[in-house]
């Protein structure tokens, strides 16, 4: 471990502008949640209400967690946002050990800092007690957030330590991963698949209330059940796979080659396909995995939302506090729930969007790009790949979003034509979507290296607007500035043409203008 702590402040000076966002979001999370649950049940008889309808709705349940949490105030705070928080946690610990293991030795960083005076765990070892910094730091904000909006302390810290220990626990998989796995992406990958496993495996046991959520650190978390009954034991479960975790990676890290994994890539095929002969059909190859991914999470998602569409209007009834929070209040309930939801996975849409797009300054910092840009392929025709692919795949996101929900929707009122018609509106948003991914173009063309900064601003800018305009009661100003607002809220309301072509014409318009910076740029600069 000799120079672990060298690497510790190193690593912190590189993720200084990047891991107060992970850790401040999750916050941010807890405390609109607790705000928004405070104020709506706040009344002893409405969160009776709640957990008469809510608590009995199966899909629910295992979109959100064990129905007992819904017995207090608090414990409906943790129901309807730890899940959600969870997943913030473990993809915050995957990238950052991720990035500071496996990547530094695929780009070859960590074979630079090795030939120093550096012990050869040293890089696990900076990675997992930045992973651990950040985890602390985070379950401190958390607690903070809930003992100060006015919940129990006990159940606040209970909270805290279960998502800290969630988060090391992710972290010391991403670290044994990073030992088995010769690229990040297959670590990132791996430690994906596992998170959506423990979804999946926590849903299903909440949804039957069987013994299968134990086999999720999801589960886990959950099943302290804050401010209900109070359980610690669970989290030592959390700290204690952590921990083996931990001694598994340094142990394979002992017995493989720097730069290597335990396993190898395959070898590839001898010649090319034919789809790979043009700058399109390589964007496409690179990037179909994690489009499918997407497409497959939304699409569930969409399916989980229309499942309880059926009985929302007995939900509002129950608690009409909400229609506050639904986009046309109380007359036509559904289909302002509808509209709410549709949003949400348009804003899904988005993000595949963005990421797909940055993933072209990816090849371009990586030095990928530069043997493509050596042969006949133009600048245009590159980056226009990745954008073809960025523009497409959210489309079909979107798509999936809409027709998940719309069959869901439609099976339980006894109506398939809901399927084509969530479909139709989802795709309603797609202007706004291709503007968000516009946003990500620009600064690819002109600000290449604060261009993740501008893609994601915008996508976050615009989720806080559609999410939480009225309960942040933001300014009309603020609001106009997404392009959301100013499209037709499907299905909730009519569709015309004007301001669809108008947002399609300002994405068009930062999307060549950003095409055009990059033309006239230095390529990996």
């Amino acid at each position: 471990m000799t120079g672990a702590g060298l690497l510790l402040r190193f690593d912190l000076r590189r993720d200084r502008a990047k891991l107060p966002w992970w850790i401040f979001g999750t916050a941010l999370l807890f405390l609109i949640q607790s705000t928004q649950s405070q104020n709506m049940y706040g009344d002893p008889r409405e969160l009776a209400g709640l957990r008469e309808t809510i608590g009995a709705n199966t899909a629910v349940v295992a979109m959100s967690g064990p129905a007992q949490l819904l017995e207090t105030i608090g414990g409906e705070v943790v129901f309807e946002i730890f899940g959600f928080a969870a997943i913030v946690v473990a993809l915050m610990n995957m990238f950052l050990v991720g990035r500071y293991t496996r990547g530094d030795e695929e780009t070859g960083r960590a074979e630079l800092v090795l030939a120093a005076r550096v012990g050869r765990r040293a890089p696990v070892g900076a990675a997992l007690l930045l992973a651990l910094l950040a985890d602390v730091v985070t379950g401190a904000l958390v607690f903070a957030v809930l003992a100060g909006t006015g919940l129990p302390v006990g159940g606040s810290l209970l909270v805290a330590a279960a998502i800290t220990g969630l988060g090391l626990l992710f972290a010391a998989l991403t670290a044994l991963a990073a030992q088995v796995f010769e690229h990040a992406r297959a670590v990132y990958g791996a430690v994906g698949l596992f998170l959506g496993a423990a979804w999946t495996a926590r849903a299903a046991g909440d949804a039957a209330d069987s013994g299968l959520v134990w086999v999720s650190p999801i589960g886990w978390g959950q099943r302290t059940l804050p401010y209900v009954a109070d359980r610690w034991w669970p989290v030592l479960l959390l700290l204690v796979t952590a921990v083996l975790l931990v001694v598994a990676a340094l142990a394979l890290l002992d017995r493989r080659d720097l730069g290597d994994g335990l396993v190898r890539s395959r070898p590839g095929r001898p010649y090319a396909s034919r789809a790979l002969g043009s700058a399109t059909g390589l964007a496409w190859r690179l990037q179909r995995g994690s489009l499918a991914g997407w497409v497959v999470g939304v699409a569930l998602l969409g399916v989980a939302y229309g499942s309880i569409g059926d009985s929302i209007e007995q939900f509002v009834a129950d608690n009409p506090e909400v229609t506050a929070y639904l986009p046309g209040g109380a007359d036509r309930i559904v289909d302002a729930y509808l509209a709410l939801t549709v949003t949400v996975g348009a804003l899904l849409a988005a993000a595949f969007g963005v990421s797909a797009a940055l993933r072209a300054r990816a090849e371009e910092t990586s030095g990928r790009a530069e043997p493509i840009l050596a042969t006949t392929t133009s600048r245009t025709a590159w980056l226009g790949s990745h954008l073809t692919v960025a523009l497409a795949g959210s489309g079909l996101v979107l798509l999936a979003a809409g027709l998940g929900e719309g069959l869901a929707y439609g099976l339980t009122v006894g109506d398939p034509g809901q399927a084509f018609r969530m479909a139709g509106a989802a795709l309603v948003y797609l202007p706004a979507v291709w503007a968000v991914v516009a946003v990500a173009v620009l600064g690819i063309g002109w600000a290449a290296r604060a261009a993740a900064v501008a893609g994601w601003t915008a996508l976050g800018y615009c989720a806080v607007v559609e999410l939480f305009a009225d309960s942040f009661d933001l300014p009309g100003w603020v609001q106009r500035a997404s392009p959301f607002v100013h499209l037709p809220e499907a299905p909730l309301e009519a569709v015309t043409a004007p301001p669809l072509l108008i947002v399609t014409a300002v994405a068009a318009a930062l999307t060549l203008a950003g095409l055009a910076g990059f033309r006239r740029r230095d390529v990996g600069y």
